[in-house]
């Protein structure tokens, strides 16, 4: 499949990056062997954006990552999270220098705050403009943050910033769709899906009507009910996703989202099955 069919523009580094990525939360949980496999094969299906984190089994992922992605490093679009409480600017530093070292790699092509803790922004935004300045991040970001936190990102850093916000967002969590995502969109920040699957089966359960929804649409074209929920939360074009890739079959699967084609007709339905509701009072995460 032709590469601009399967990557868009990352935010403001104006990067092509591919939509439908490899998360890598609780990968340490598999056979090492199993999990650097379905990571490269992931890669040779054009799934080139990994996600990671100091946070996942205290660096064992980053640790499987750097053996996926040896000899292969310039295809990866390679993404790690500082905790919050290592956000001090020698905190962040540091916790940058130990992923490196797990990722066997000179530089991340985006670097993000896991969420909002209690070091000022000023101080974590200040360590990685340090290392971008360094060539060790290429571009910077945050996961879990809600409208009023991206305002102050961009009123301490400036116009572009931040990269992206990585955000709970599956059919059964629209919330983001109300105020989050409109302001990513205006901002040029690039929205990232995290566990874009969610955590409960009867999405996909076709005994359910939401779920008869998708396998309806699934079977008219040859495909499955996840890569139709993938192709949905991909309907907007600032939106990539990150599904876990601890499994050769289930990375192929999540690869074939990229020939599912949804109608306005199609995307009413699912609309309609998985209404977003209200807006919440607080941003969603787990």
């Amino acid at each position: 499949m032709a590469a601009e069919n399967t990557t868009r523009i990352f935010g403001s580094t104006r990067r092509r990056v591919a939509g439908i990525g490899q998360g890598t939360w609780k990968i340490e949980g598999s056979a090492a062997a199993e999990a650097v496999a379905a990571l490269r094969r992931g890669l040779d299906l054009g799934l080139t954006h990994i996600d990671t984190a100091e946070m996942y089994g205290s660096g064992a992922s980053e640790k499987i990552i750097g053996k996926a992605i040896e000899g292969r490093r310039d295809e990866v679009f390679l993404v790690s999270k500082v905790l919050p409480n290592h956000a001090s600017k020698n905190g962040t530093l540091a916790a940058c220098e130990k992923s490196l070292a797990h990722l066997r790699t000179d530089r991340l092509d985006c670097f993000l705050l896991h969420w909002r803790g209690s070091v000022p922004l000023e101080e974590t935004i200040a360590a990685f403009e340090t290392l971008v300045r360094q060539g060790k991040i290429l571009a910077w970001g945050v996961s879990n943050f809600d409208v009023q936190d991206l305002a102050e990102v961009a009123a301490i850093a400036g116009p572009g910033h931040p990269a992206c916000n990585q955000v709970l967002y599956h059919l059964k969590e629209r919330a983001i769709e109300h105020a989050v995502l409109p302001w990513c969109a205006k901002h040029g920040s690039a929205v990232v899906a995290y566990t874009p699957f969610g955590q409960s089966p009867e999405i996909f359960d076709a005994k359910s009507k939401p779920g008869r929804v998708l396998r309806e649409i699934a079977d008219a074209q040859g495909a499955t009910s996840r890569q139709v929920a993938l192709r949905f939360l991909l309907r907007l074009p600032e939106v990539f996703v990150i599904p876990k890739a601890s499994d050769i079959a289930h990375v192929t699967e999540n690869a074939g989202a990229y020939r599912v084609e949804l109608s306005d007709t199609d995307v009413a339905k699912i609309d309609a099955a998985f209404p977003r509701g209200k807006a919440p009072r607080g941003l969603p995460m787990i």
